[in-house]
């Protein structure tokens, strides 16, 4: 009787199914977790050390994440959103979805001083015009020149109701030229071959040969430099200064995984991930890497002035601000 019931009990074992893993729900953009983005190895290295999953859901560009945030409200299956940038926050918070991160904000390492407790800085960099030094001999050394310059030399912008590097060119316009912006944008209209939805389909047209410039970033020609060992493209250093992105991730405070969020917001600001930044997101670090940048990054363009609204005037002013860009462009 005895081993009878012993055997029942080995089959009962036998039986009963592994203790599923807890699941972290990411929402992020669709390039960090494209097939040459860190979203990989991100969850790669934070996997091991969380005996967890991460699923990625990339619904979009930056901007796209926050307007599903706010169609999903309480009801969002998100338990850490990763891509929006300061232009956003404010309004991100103002949603009430998002919770206090508990993360000493003196790891991040940022151009300014960080001190938001609701979000934590994983990456930043300056966005530029990048041009093909193979299309385009002579550059435009400042946004006048581009707004100005020849309507026969495309430029590939994004649209800043989707994404986070349109809506950094349009606050770039605005810093420049405030109450002349809607002009300006009239200006600049004939050089716009089009605007896509986000940063992915932009600059694929631009590599496509499409047009011979693209809105990204300064620390682009890093990724041709490294991966593709050319300096065909390059950054315009413009004179009026650039417009910086800091790009942050924050937890969703009725998560049914909050513990878990927090541990990845604090697994975010070390080498576990930083170290895909550079190479990887082609961004600048804004926590600790186990190693300094390559060498292709002392190469970049370094912007003698630096151009960034607060996330409260970003706030009280978006949707104006784009309501001008699309009655110009409209015209």
């Amino acid at each position: 009787m005895k081993k009878i019931i012993t055997t029942l009990f080995a089959l009962l074992s036998l039986a009963t199914p592994a203790m599923a893993k807890d699941t972290l729900t990411i929402y992020t953009y669709d390039s960090f977790v494209s097939e040459w983005g860190p979203g990989a190895k991100v969850k790669d290295a934070f996997e091991k050390d969380c005996d967890c999953t991460i699923e990625w859901v990339a619904p979009g560009d930056g901007v796209a994440l926050l307007n599903r945030l706010k169609l999903e409200g309480q009801n969002t299956k998100a338990d850490v959103v990763l891509g929006l940038d300061t232009n956003l926050t404010a309004e991100a918070a103002e949603t009430g979805l998002f919770g206090k991160h508990g993360v000493d904000v003196k790891l991040a390492k940022t151009p300014i001083p960080w001190a938001d407790d609701y979000f934590m800085p994983y990456d930043f960099a300056h966005f530029a015009v990048i041009y093909d030094s193979e299309a385009m001999k002579i550059p435009p050394k400042s946004l006048d020149e581009l707004v100005n310059g020849d309507p026969s030399q495309k430029i590939i912008l994004q649209d800043p109701r989707s994404s986070t590097p349109g809506l950094g060119f349009l606050l770039w316009m605005k810093q420049v030229y405030g109450e002349n912006a809607a002009e300006a944008w009239k200006k600049l209209s004939p050089r716009i071959l089009t605007v896509a939805p986000g940063w992915s389909e932009a600059y694929a047209l631009f590599t496509k040969g499409e047009a011979p410039m693209v809105l990204s970033y300064t620390t682009s020609p890093a990724y041709h430099m490294i991966a593709e060992n050319t300096e065909r493209y390059k950054a315009a250093a413009f004179a009026e200064g650039h417009y910086l992105q800091i790009e942050v991730a924050g937890l969703i405070e009725a998560s049914p995984e909050k513990a878990l969020a927090q541990k990845f917001i604090a697994f975010m600001m070390g080498p576990g991930f930083q170290d895909q930044i550079p190479t990887n997101n082609w961004m600048l670090p804004a926590g600790a890497t186990s190693s300094a940048l390559p060498p292709a990054f002392g190469q970049l363009v370094k912007p003698e002035k630096t151009l960034i609204y607060s996330p409260l005037e970003v706030k009280e002013n978006r949707r104006a601000w784009i309501d001008e860009w699309l009655n110009a462009l409209a015209k």
